[in-house]
């Protein structure tokens, strides 16, 4: 008992110190904007390419981190969604064809679509959906901490809590108490946000559309943690621990921001398509 209270004393240490040294840096590229911010999620793209063509076995693993990179950036900055679908759709049918030998095609295959997707969705969110800055840096910054709240939340209130297994048998520590704990804290902060910046006047906002707000962020920190448990089955059937060691008490970043890129397609397609039947 004390072995593991001192492990998860380490492991939240680190946890910190690694969110001390990254949430600067995404925050400043968030609010100076373009270039900046899009170079920062071609990296993060780039790295978890990467990680994704080394993590799946397969012969050449250059050539399919080639094409994990090649969609990703016309993702990011090419405007022009014919163009981008286009892109999407020939890398991984390119993928496919050329692993189509390999154990591990469908994993190899999907690369393409999760990364690009993925990461282009917060491009997409930021520059299309909430348009103008300083709005633009004030809502992607909402949503990251909805995903960050829901990791966070779910950590500390699944560590002390604990309870019923969420999905033992794809990440026996995940439990429903944390899963709540997550929930909770990200309607929780999506409130608390949103007064403090109606308070100062820097957001303009009425009860409902809080209300609205607050909900979405409780059903993105549900879909970060659904993200999150399809990482953990990617990497059990791969029999692996990490996707790789890059960030300390991380792991891969991967591992990082599974659940941000399953969030971000959800978020984009709520305000580009779903608001408009309601």
């Amino acid at each position: 008992m004390a072995k593991s209270k001192i492990k998860n004393t380490s492991n939240l240490t680190k946890r910190v110190l690694a969110a001390l040294v990254m949430l600067p840096v995404v925050v400043g590229a968030l609010w100076q904007g373009y270039p900046y911010i899009d170079i920062l999620a071609l990296m993060v793209g780039v790295l978890l390419s990467w990680e994704w063509s080394n993590m799946v076995s397969s012969r050449k693993p250059s050539v399919y981190f080639g094409a994990y990179v090649l969609a990703l950036a016309v993702s990011i900055f090419v405007y022009s969604t014919n163009a981008i679908i286009a892109t999407i759709v020939l890398a991984t049918l390119f993928v496919f064809l050329k692993s189509r030998k390999e154990n591990e095609t469908f994993l190899l295959t999907l690369g393409v679509p999760y990364i690009s997707i993925g990461i282009g969705s917060m491009m997409w969110m930021y520059h299309d959906i909430f348009t103008y800055s300083p709005y633009n840096f004030y809502m992607t910054l909402w949503f990251l901490l909805m995903v960050w709240a829901m990791d966070v939340g779910g950590y500390i209130v699944g560590c002390n809590l604990k309870g019923p297994k969420l999905a033992p048998k794809i990440s026996p520590n995940k439990t429903w108490s944390g899963l709540i704990g997550g929930i909770v804290l990200a309607v929780a902060v999506s409130e608390i946000y949103f007064k403090i910046f109606a308070h100062y006047r820097i957001i303009r906002i009425d009860h409902g559309t809080e209300l609205f707000f607050a909900v979405l962020g409780g059903l993105i920190a549900l879909v970060s943690q659904i993200g999150d448990l399809i990482e953990s089955a990617i990497k059990r059937h791969l029999k692996i621990k990490d996707s790789s060691d890059l960030i300390p008490g991380h792991g891969g970043i991967f591992d990082r921001i599974d659940g941000l890129i399953f969030a971000a397609p959800f978020v984009y397609w709520v305000f580009a398509y779903a608001l408009w039947y309601f």
